[in-house]
């Protein structure tokens, strides 16, 4: 019988014990403050687990993530290093992510938030078009979700270029790819819109910033679904006051949820979602994480392990 612990400092885990219970019916769910003898322990599900906690397990085996990303985890400076740290791998997560690149992208290009004004004030007022070609979009991060945006982006006819820290061998058809720090300017300045889907490792941590604003077209629009961390907040706001960029729609916060006070809930130029562009089921989360204990427990590393020197 597994016994598996769902830790999370911010988020109420209670959600995920149902679709656990259903897989493995005779599990061991550790939840909450209390969470019995640790030495028992086997894998723990974390979602911002709290700092030390994973390292305080001594028969832990496995790491699970219940996303994509793993930063929320390699955060804990005591993270046990020679356990297996596993991501979840959905492919549903980029349908759900495609959806949302397309829509942040089309309700700006085509002056949504104009036309939502006008209808407010029961206006028949156009606004002027461009078609899709003629409207530039770069997808930074070219992993498994940008791949999935920059070829939907380019079916609908967006002229789409992509970016990732080393060359990819093969780009969907009709996206121009761009690799590695020499090609960065290149990349950027051909980006009416720019779409953030990097890892989060310390060399994308404060990726846009003023300087990364300052290589865009003048007038371009931001749209981040990675990590709040990616973002230098004071900067985006200077580069839209200064008129470099035009706007932000913005998914990922380094605060979450998003202080009522903060200034982004009250900018016109900046369209904040509560970090729902993409989510995985909890029969996905549920599946594999018993699944990725299985390989462990017989001494195999599971595909979706991470490098923890690369941070994906």
């Amino acid at each position: 019988m597994p016994c598996v612990a769902l830790l999370s400092d911010v988020l109420d885990m209670h959600y995920l014990a149902p679709a656990f219970r259903e897989h493995c019916p005779d599990i061991d769910l550790r939840l909450g403050s209390d969470l019995g003898p640790l030495d028992q322990i086997d894998a723990a599900v974390c979602w911002f687990p709290p700092h030390g906690l994973l390292a305080s397990l001594p028969q832990l085996q496995l790491v699970q993530s219940l996303a994509a990303g793993v930063d929320h985890i390699t955060a804990d400076p005591r993270l046990p290093r020679a356990l297996p740290l596993c991501r979840i791998v959905d492919p549903e997560m980029a349908t759900g992510m495609k959806a949302y690149v397309c829509w942040a992208v089309i309700q700006h290009q085509r002056q949504m938030p104009a036309y939502l004004a006008s209808a407010a004030r029961r206006v028949w007022e156009e606004q002027p078009m461009s078609p899709p070609g003629r409207h530039r979009v770069g997808i930074a991060g070219l992993g498994t979700l940008g791949l999935a945006c920059a070829e939907a982006l380019a079916a609908i006819g967006y002229a789409v270029r992509g970016w990732s820290r080393s060359a990819k061998a093969e780009l969907p058809a009709g996206v121009t790819g761009f690799h590695g720090d020499a090609q960065l300017d290149e990349f950027l300045s051909g980006c009416d819109t720019l779409v953030c889907l990097l890892p989060l490792t310390p060399q994308t941590q404060g990726f846009l910033d003023a300087d990364l604003f300052a290589r865009l077209p003048r007038g371009a629009h931001l749209v981040n679904v990675g990590r709040g961390a990616h973002l230098v907040e004071a900067d985006l706001l200077r580069a839209l006051d200064l008129g470099q960029l035009s706007a932000a729609t913005l998914d990922a916060f380094t605060q979450e949820p998003l202080p009522a006070e903060h200034p982004f809930w009250g900018d016109p130029r900046i369209l904040v979602t509560p970090h729902i562009a993409t989510r995985t089921d909890t029969s996905v989360i549920a599946r594999q994480t018993l699944h990725n204990l299985a390989l462990v427990q017989r001494g195999e590393r599971p595909h979706t392990a991470v490098d923890l020197d690369r941070g994906y």
